[in-house]
């Protein structure tokens, strides 16, 4: 996968000595192929070796990465019903 982010820029929250973090955002949001057609859905931005989730509804809100690990531990606790209340 290509990595598909722009935008870098130094974070207000970094030290002036240098030891900073770097800030970007994904771009290439596709809409995951499992979602629902009434708009409920998930998009989805490759990364080198990760994968950037968000929720199409509320793109501004936020996203996280996974690895491919981590995304099958995280399928496998929704197929098991794991967050219903």
């Amino acid at each position: 996968m290509d990595e598909v982010v722009a935008g870098w820029r130094k974070s207000s929250r970094s030290q002036p000595n240098g030891n900073c973090v770097e800030v970007g955002r994904v771009v290439g949001w596709r809409k995951s192929s499992f979602s629902h057609p009434n708009g409920d859905c998930i998009e989805v931005g490759d990364l080198s070796g990760h994968a950037a989730v968000r929720d199409s509804k509320a793109p501004d809100a936020g996203y996280f990465t996974a690895t491919p690990s981590q995304w099958g531990v995280f399928i496998d606790a929704v197929k098991g019903d794991r967050f219903s209340l």
